[in-house]
């Protein structure tokens, strides 16, 4: 069987009535596909769920300290690490002349959009979501080796906080491109049969 027995249905908590958003039946397949489904590359897009969400974390941790509600950002008394320097760092509010934080944030954020649009057969129904999310988690990972590098060259320190948002980016590029490499067989091509 294609479905874990644990867990409430969506149908089963389909409220009867009240005011705002209605449900459908895909709406709700979507629900049980992600929180109760098995194969189909659910597994892999929880765990590049699992690790946007590891990377929001770390950025929140910094945010509070770039919006002034941390003073002092924690971080391990090692070697090479003074989170407070770089992110306190004017290129850390160049672009949108805003915390980089809030744009990393964003970012994740689209990042999750895209893992979880579709049920579990979107890498045949709908090929260029899947391929979409691939690509997303590749330039996430992409940009984290960007500002890394960036730390590195110009600070020679980097942020323990955004070095952790990195690494859980650069995982996330495995399982998302699991299902990738599944979608573009599926993109349906022209059928000699249907010229006749």
């Amino acid at each position: 069987m294609n479905r874990r027995r644990k867990g409430v249905s969506a149908r089963e908590a389909r409220p009867r009535q009240g005011i705002g958003r209605s449900s459908s039946a895909s709406a709700e397949r979507i629900s049980d596909d992600l929180r109760l489904g098995t194969g189909d590359f659910l597994q892999q897009r929880r765990r590049v769920a699992a690790l946007n969400m590891g990377a929001v974390t770390a950025y929140a941790v910094v945010g509070l300290y770039q919006f002034g509600l941390l003073k002092r950002l924690p971080e391990p008394p090692l070697p090479g690490l003074d989170a407070e320097r770089v992110d306190a760092s004017g290129e850390a509010y160049t672009l949108l002349r805003t915390p980089d934080t809030a744009l990393g944030l964003a970012s994740a954020g689209i990042t999750l959009t895209l893992t979880g649009m579709g049920n579990r057969r979107r890498h045949r129904q709908h090929p260029w979501i899947v391929l979409a999310a691939a690509g997303k988690a590749v330039a996430d990972a992409g940009m984290s080796v960007v500002l890394i590098t960036e730390q590195l060259t110009k600070h020679r320190k980097v942020c323990s906080w955004c070095t952790l948002a990195a690494a859980f980016h650069l995982a996330a590029v495995p399982p998302a491109l699991a299902e990738a490499r599944a979608a573009p067989s599926t993109i349906q091509r022209p059928s000699t049969c249907s010229r006749a």
